[in-house]
């Protein structure tokens, strides 16, 4: 029999509401996860809010979300049965009857196969929900092969550029400075140089030293041109963004024989992004403290959207399920 959930639905462009939907029953490999905090993604879901998104995403009526934490409930016959009891991370599933998932985290229960949870261990569940971005931040640290002599500048300071910019520092830069328009974000930033391009331009605040690599992290196509004259030579430029379309200059990528590198997610697997951000995030390599700045019942999940995608001082939004009854906090 299948699962009566209550899950975030999208059904049509620019609508959110919280209905009822069913979910499937536990397979022998799998696991049902009851869910406690999920956050909400200000590119993706952005994008799927507007009804811009590509097929097969775009199904409405679908059920959003990529960043959800919870406790294991219930093992299947072939499923590691230690998991049961266990605060995990799991990036959504398509496990729903009658509606779409893209990608299915917003859900009261979620039912997925074992091998795709990632357990917590002692990381704080909460903070659980930061290792999907956390992981496609380090993914692009990886692709952008961060060397210890790199000057790296991170374009934006949203909750991806907030992660990229300790990472890259973490893989041993040399210098990283990061830049944004707004104050707020700002203030969270830990860099070697924090530029607020409201206040100087980036060509005068990185001077004559240029760039070994450029991560892109606003979504814009505008911020990056405006940067790529601040390559050195061979550089590289990686994408931690997603775009509708990519279209910059072709001149001063060319002059300095420049690579684009697109970093999709992470990498799966027990030694892929998400367990070894995981790892870092529990140990205290990584530090995101202030980085979750809003907690909101799922009861305002309307208000939840408006602050993860209109509010700029909104860096990362933890929704609170309830528990019991009750909200979980």
């Amino acid at each position: 029999m299948p699962i009566k959930s209550r899950a975030v639905v999208i059904p049509k462009r620019n609508t959110i509401e919280i209905r009822t939907v069913q979910v499937n029953e536990p397979k022998a490999g799998d696991v049902l996860i009851k869910t406690a905090f999920t956050s909400i993604s200000a590119g993706t879901e952005r994008m799927l809010l507007d009804g811009r998104l590509p097929q097969p995403q775009l199904l409405f009526p679908v059920v959003p979300g990529y960043e959800t934490v919870g406790q294991v409930v219930q093992v299947g016959s072939k499923a590691p049965k230690e998991l049961l009891g266990q605060w995990v991370y799991i990036g959504g599933a398509r496990c729903f009857r009658g509606v779409n998932a893209a990608w299915g985290g917003q859900s009261e229960y979620i039912t997925a196969e074992h091998e795709r949870v990632v357990p917590l261990g002692s990381l704080d569940p909460a903070t659980g929900v930061l290792l999907a971005l956390a992981a496609t931040a380090l993914h692009g640290i990886k692709i952008g092969q961060i060397r210890r002599s790199d000057r790296v500048l991170v374009l934006g300071q949203g909750i991806v550029g907030q992660l990229a910019a300790r990472l890259a520092k973490y893989a041993g830069a040399q210098h990283v400075a990061v830049a944004d328009r707004v104050a707020v974000r700002l203030q969270a930033s830990q860099a070697d140089q924090v530029i607020d391009v409201t206040r100087e331009s980036l060509d005068e605040a990185i001077g004559e030293a240029k760039v070994d690599v450029l991560i892109e992290a606003t979504g814009s196509m505008g911020a990056l041109s405006g940067a790529l004259p601040l390559l050195a030579n061979h550089g590289r430029v990686v994408l931690l963004g997603y775009y509708d379309h990519i279209n910059i200059p072709y001149a001063p990528v060319f002059m300095r024989e420049a690579q684009i590198l697109v970093a999709r997610e992470w990498e799966f697997g027990p030694d892929g992004d998400l367990p070894r951000v995981r790892d870092l995030l529990a140990n205290g390599d990584l530090k995101v403290d202030g980085l979750l700045t809003h907690h909101v019942p799922l009861d305002r999940i309307q208000a939840a959207y408006r602050l993860a995608l209109e509010d700029p001082a909104c860096l990362k939004v933890v929704v609170t399920w309830p528990q019991n009854g009750t909200d979980a906090a």
